[in-house]
């Protein structure tokens, strides 16, 4: 991010700046985002095709996707910045620590990172695994990985055999998705910024993308991240679409968007050192003195004109009677007073 900060009384501005200058090429770059996408579409796309066997439960796609970005972020998050993320990428150019024009290429390498990893899922269901887990084929099955909300999200298809499912609305989904994109993308300015203390990153940020899965996952399937969930779109097809461009596209968006603009906002301003040499920008010679220039005798200038005035009668008065003392001591010893 780029701070300029105006110095007082023409001193010179100082600008502080997070350097947005990539280290390598666009081609790696693009191959490190595509390679990281596809290892954390891998790890909850994956675990969620195969979840039957885990009864549904949330916490190993939780656990697959925060460790697996840990290690894509350890493996090519030097070269490319380690966003694996259309939202991540977003939120980092709005606070100025990713440069615009690589905005659309990593989109575009996040995509096709997310769908080969949802492709290599598809391509090796059993094709007697969907009638096991009560689905009528694959792209059924696929759809048990994709985001949704009403009576697509998992807490109404948990309910469904009560007779009257709990099921969330569109816009409980796109609060959800905003405020846990907000926060995850907000913890990566966090602790990826110049001034943090962190020197763990990697850990954090996946510790922090398990926990936000879990929260969201009831409402939505949890997405966070518009390349996860056009990646289980693409195979699964039917409804999935239509909730994909409702929510899951832009509310990660918009999300990320809150964490850079609060970022920006209340990211903490560095002190600005500033240097008087002296009078004041502006000044001339012939100006009045400052009120607190030092003077020799280490009194400050800009006091009364009275006080300096009664200070040379002082010293005139001491220096007469000091003469009078010695004129009277030379009379007594018979010597001629002074001239």
């Amino acid at each position: 991010m780029s701070q300029d900060l105006a110095a007082q009384s023409g001193t010179p501005a100082v600008a502080v700046e997070e350097s947005t200058a990539p280290e390598h090429g666009l081609f790696a770059r693009l191959a490190a985002e595509a390679f990281g996408t596809f290892v954390l579409v891998l790890g909850i796309v994956g675990t969620a095709t195969f979840n039957a066997v885990n009864s549904g439960q949330i916490l190993p796609v939780a656990l697959a996707g925060g460790i697996l970005v840990m290690g894509a972020i350890a493996a090519v998050g030097g070269v490319s910045g380690g966003h694996f993320n259309p939202a991540v990428t977003f939120g980092l150019a709005l606070a100025g620590r990713t440069p615009w024009r690589d905005l659309l290429p990593y989109w575009v390498a996040q995509f096709v990172g997310g769908i080969a990893a949802s492709a290599v899922m598809y391509s090796i269901i059993p094709d007697a695994f969907p009638a096991l887990t009560g689905a009528a084929d694959k792209a059924a099955l696929f759809q048990g990985t994709a985001n949704g909300f009403g009576t697509h999200s998992p807490l109404a298809a948990l309910t469904a055999q009560s007779g009257s499912p709990a099921e969330f609305s569109m816009w409980a989904a796109v609060l959800v998705e905003v405020v846990v994109t907000a926060v995850f993308v907000g913890v990566i300015l966090g602790v990826t910024s110049k001034r943090t203390t962190v020197n763990y990153a990697p850990v954090v940020i996946g510790l922090t993308l398990g926990a936000m899965l879990i929260v969201a996952w009831p409402v939505t399937n949890a997405s966070l991240n518009p390349a996860r969930s056009l990646a289980s779109a693409v195979f699964a097809g039917g409804w999935t679409w239509g909730q994909f461009f409702q929510v899951f596209l832009w509310a990660p968006l918009v999300g990320a968007a809150l964490a850079a603009l609060f970022y920006r906002a209340f990211a903490p301003v560095p002190a600005v050192a500033q240097v008087e040499v002296g009078s004041q920008a502006g000044d001339t010679l012939d100006d009045e003195p400052a009120e607190h220039d030092v003077v020799d005798d280490g009194a400050l200038a800009g006091a009364e004109p009275d006080d300096a005035d009664d200070t040379s009668d002082e010293a005139a008065t001491d220096v007469a009677d000091t003469d009078t003392d010695v004129d009277t001591d030379r009379r007594r010893d018979g010597e001629a007073p002074r001239a």
